[in-house]
């Protein structure tokens, strides 16, 4: 018997189920609802019933399939990201580079499974949006699931505000002035060896982004992408569709380039993918006062701009342009 409690309050009762049983077929967790060996407050209940707090919810013995040996020697190492805000509902954090958000395909952990390890009396730690890997900055957490619930609808709805820093390898063409919409819909598929990856197709989902220009040096340019849909992997795609890869994307952008700047004493030089997400402004899940956070630049990119700035000067002895403070 299990008292629902506010990290399950409003949960669908095959999702928590899917959940509480950890390794059970999808197929046999329909099965017992179907054949209402699940109850909750003593009586039969369909799988889209929602859990109510205090529901009492019978879960009749199933077995539960062992996990193979690799996974379960596999030790998460807990770790303290650095916290831009907490509080009772949600948990937002600066993601470094090189850091997955969650375990799978090929990566044993991730943020998640890292802030679960360091915080084992959190009844309740979800994602509320991911970030690639090699991406840096804001990434939120629900500490409660109704924050989870409402921050969800707030994405789904275009009601929050998601800026991202990228330095691009290319020409900023002179007549899109300082702002550049693409709306390319974009399809994911998988490569020959199983990598998941996206490309600009005619009847792939809907897909917007707007970029600024923020600077530009002969070759190079500093962009804010502002995301209208959150498509896999969008700003990285849009931008090579525009001939403009970023800088130091392993999947979509300029190879020979990336391996030149990457290599020891290269000026300028970068051994990062230059895209980090600076900014977010949304509603409290809570209380509904509007909010921000901000992500400063991280050390190596302004390394890389403060070079690329350094390169410009010793040319033409120009004034730099205005560059993002971190």
């Amino acid at each position: 018997m299990i008292e629902i409690d506010d990290s399950a309050a409003g949960q669908r009762i095959d999702n928590f189920l899917l959940r509480v049983c950890k390794g059970v077929p999808k197929s046999h967790i329909y099965r017992i609802l179907r054949s209402g060996e699940v109850r909750v407050n003593k009586g039969r209940i369909d799988a889209q019933y929602r859990l109510e707090l205090g529901d009492l919810v019978r879960v009749p013995p199933i077995r539960v399939a062992q996990p193979n040996e690799a996974i379960a020697q596999a030790v998460v190492p807990s770790a303290d990201f650095k916290i831009i805000f907490e509080d009772d509902h949600m948990l937002v954090i600066d993601k470094p580079a090189g850091v997955a958000v969650h375990g799978g395909s090929g990566v044993a952990f991730g943020v998640i499974e890292q802030m679960r390890e360091a915080r084992p009396q959190a009844k309740f730690l979800e994602l509320v949006h991911r970030l690639d890997r090699e991406t840096s900055g804001i990434l939120m957490l629900a500490k409660k699931r109704s924050a989870l619930v409402n921050l969800h609808d707030q994405i789904r709805e275009n009601k929050m505000d998601k800026r991202y820093y990228a330095c691009v390898h290319g020409e900023w063409a002179s007549d899109w002035g300082r702002r550049r919409a693409v709306k390319e819909p974009l399809h994911k598929y998988l490569t020959a060896d199983g990598e998941r990856r996206v490309r600009v197709q005619a009847d792939g989902l809907a897909s917007h982004t707007v970029f600024n220009l923020i600077d530009r040096w002969p070759g190079y340019a500093l962009l804010e992408a502002e995301l209208k849909t959150g498509r896999t992997h969008q700003i990285r795609v849009h931008l090579q569709h525009l001939e403009l890869p970023i800088v130091g994307d392993a999947k979509y952008g300029d190879f020979a380039l990336n391996k030149a700047l990457a290599r020891a004493n290269a000026k300028p030089g970068l051994k990062r993918m230059f895209l980090h997400a600076y900014r977010l402004k949304l509603t409290h899940p809570a209380t509904g006062a509007p909010v921000q956070f901000e992500a400063p630049l991280p050390a190596e990119c302004r390394s890389f701009v403060a070079q690329l700035n350094e390169l410009r000067e010793s040319q033409n002895g120009s004034n730099p342009e205005t560059t993002p403070h971190g």
